[in-house]
């Protein structure tokens, strides 16, 4: 019994620390992105986002190398700045593709395009690197696993002819609501391994909570701002919240699954009780295509 008592305790000093962190951190970007200066809603958006994204794509590229792989660490930060801003510059409308998504695809297609022979050529470049083939893959998975991914925030936060910041703060809600629901049940009742030799600690009680708690504010959410959201309703809700509780799961899994393999407990130690910027944003990652696809090809579908 005393033995419960202190892995209860620690239990619940660490979510109270994640609650913290997650609540300061979400209102200060919602904070800024609602603000009625377009200076400063989309001025701190794009500095956020980038430093997400950066800071992200280094940790991932240190498991790597803490895995013994080669990549090209700098390429690939260079590569994820670039192709960050351009996509803003693209979704804002400086460079005159506003209100053409299409277009904006195609900006990323080329922008990957370049990448890809931009490394190839580096790698002939190299006298000191014989692993180009993983070099070379390492680094485009990387730029395609975190900044590429985070990229789908910024085309649903600047979508064209809807409140795109709405949607945003939607799904963030939805994917935290997921992994706060996981972590509760899974800390309270979680008895069934998911998938032990990746993550221990996920249960399939684990899971089924999720579903429910993130389904329950996409219907609240709904259920209040409807009239902010086009094409909206309790049956999207639903489905998003069963998708997206479902996704955030797997993309959780998916992280653990790196850090496994490099031998690390978090992606890095930038958020007290949460680990690192990969560790806020594993679940994220995957749900934001998913929610602009579900935006662009359901919800606004003519």
């Amino acid at each position: 019994m005393s033995a419960a008592q202190p892995q209860t305790s620690s239990k619940a000093k660490t979510f109270i620390r994640r609650l913290f962190t997650t609540v300061v951190l979400w209102t200060v970007i919602i904070t800024a992105l609602f603000s009625k200066s377009e200076l400063i809603s989309d001025g701190v958006f794009i500095v956020i986002i980038v430093l997400l994204a950066l800071t992200g794509l280094a940790e991932f590229y240190g498991m790597a190398e803490q895995r013994g792989l080669a990549c090209f660490k700098w390429s690939g930060l260079v590569g994820a700045l670039l192709l960050m801003v351009g996509t803003f510059l693209n979704v804002t409308g400086h460079i005159g593709t506003q209100g053409s998504p299409a277009r904006v695809n195609d900006f990323e297609t080329g922008f990957i395009i370049l990448f890809v022979l931009g490394l190839c050529v580096r790698q002939l470049a190299s006298k000191s690197n014989p692993a180009g083939i993983t070099a070379i893959a390492v680094t485009l998975f990387g730029l395609m696993y975190v900044p590429w991914l985070l990229n789908f925030v910024q085309k649903i936060n600047f979508f064209p002819n809807v409140e795109g910041k709405f949607f945003l703060l939607y799904f963030v809600l939805v994917t935290k609501f997921s992994d706060m629901g996981a972590y509760l049940t899974g800390s309270l009742i979680g008895r069934h391994k998911m998938v032990p030799r990746i993550s221990p600690n996920k249960t399939w009680e684990g899971f089924a909570g999720a579903i429910v708690l993130s389904t329950a504010a996409s219907l609240l959410f709904v259920y209040f701002f409807h009239d902010r959201m086009f094409g909206m309703n309790w049956i999207h809700a639903v489905i998003l919240g069963v998708v997206l509780s479902s996704t955030a799961v797997v993309g959780d899994l998916i992280e653990s699954l790196f850090k496994r393999e490099a031998g690390v407990k978090d992606s890095g130690k930038f958020f007290p009780g949460i680990g690192g910027i990969l560790d806020l944003l594993d679940s994220l990652l995957f749900n934001a295509p998913i929610m602009y696809l579900y935006l662009r090809h359901i919800l606004t579908h003519p």
